[in-house]
């Protein structure tokens, strides 16, 4: 009897130890770490979108964000990566340094298995289908350039700003990167859809400032230099680059009050400081990039990924054609 008194209690111990590992697992399969890598934090709209997802997070008990600032630097951005990857976090969300860089770093997730979502900075899709845990989320590339270039028109219409009565709007555009998708469809198709309006346009300068205030500022200073009695329109790929732009503006007497001395500039991000800018007459209009939207959709696609569901399984989000992108739509603000 006694030996029979020990066996069931030793089972009723292992039934018990193994009722707790079972457990176990199901358990930390709730408590998710994602790496988050953003280019760089000092980007106005970035910041905007980086201070949505810690929101996001904070709304959820079980998922901690492990957040990165890679300082513009492609270099550092892997070395995160890799300490990342490291950590076997559950999912990696890239804001990616150098888009040619992508596949470097799909490469890395796909060899530890673990997936990733980027956003704002748009790899080529034929490198994110290379592995099958990848997705995006961004804009629509063209639609900025679209909207900015029917805000300029109906102010161009106004008939007010042809400062040499040519019927010929000389222009001059601040580039954000040279390779840059997002920048290369709000250049071309700002001017594109301002031409299609019936608007006729002449470009007086062109500056790659990198997204970036100060040198918006000094090529702003250049051209009102050399052209400061011809240019008509400042079309910028964000509103740091305009903001640069007004700041130059202002100290060559522009933009200050004098409806007579204003020259239109265009942004696009619809910034707080932009829109600061637009109420106080110094600035013409914007673009709003939704950077909470964005942050919301990320978030969810990144969150589902970690707990291995489909990335837009029980959202409204849905792919766009190429069926690895969802795409957050561009509002007018002016």
């Amino acid at each position: 009897m006694k030996k029979l008194i020990t066996v069931l209690v030793v089972v009723a111990m292992l039934t018990t130890m193994l009722g707790g590992c079972s457990s176990k697992p199901a358990t930390s399969s709730e408590d998710l770490e994602i790496g988050v890598l953003i280019y760089k934090y000092d980007d106005t709209y970035i910041s905007t979108v980086r201070q949505a997802l810690e929101a996001e997070a904070d709304g959820h008990a079980n998922a901690t964000l492990l957040m990165n600032d890679s300082q513009n630097d492609q270099s550092k951005q892997n070395d995160q990566i890799d300490i990342l990857i490291e950590k076997n976090v559950d999912a990696l969300i890239v804001n990616i340094v150098d888009i040619g860089a992508a596949k470097t770093v799909i490469d890395k997730a796909k060899a530890a298995d673990i997936p990733v979502v980027f956003f704002n900075r748009e790899p080529d899709a034929e490198v994110i289908k290379t592995y099958d845990k990848a997705r995006f989320v961004g804009t629509k590339p063209e639609e900025a350039g679209i909207i900015q270039g029917e805000m300029m028109a109906e102010v161009w219409n106004e008939g007010k700003y042809d400062r040499n009565n040519d019927e010929v709007m000389q222009y001059v555009m601040l580039k954000g990167d040279a390779d840059n998708p997002e920048a290369i469809a709000r250049t071309e198709y700002s001017v594109k859809t301002l031409n299609e309006k019936g608007v006729k346009t002449e470009e007086l300068g062109l500056q790659v400032a990198n997204w970036d205030n100060d040198k918006a500022n000094q090529a702003m200073e250049a051209w009102m230099a050399k052209d400061g009695d011809k240019i008509e329109f400042v079309i910028a790929n964000n509103d740091g680059m305009a903001s640069g732009a007004i700041s130059a503006l202002q100290n060559a007497g522009y933009n200050k009050g004098d409806a007579d001395k204003y020259i239109p500039v265009f942004g696009v991000d619809a910034t707080d400081e932009a829109k600061n800018l637009i109420e106080k007459g110094e600035m013409t209009g914007t673009v709003k990039q939704d950077g909470e939207g964005m942050a919301k959709a990320v978030f969810a696609l990144a969150l589902n990924a970690a707990n291995k569901k489909e990335f837009i399984e029980g959202t409204d989000y849905k792919y766009d054609e190429s069926d690895i992108a969802v795409r957050i739509p561009y509002q007018a603000y002016k």
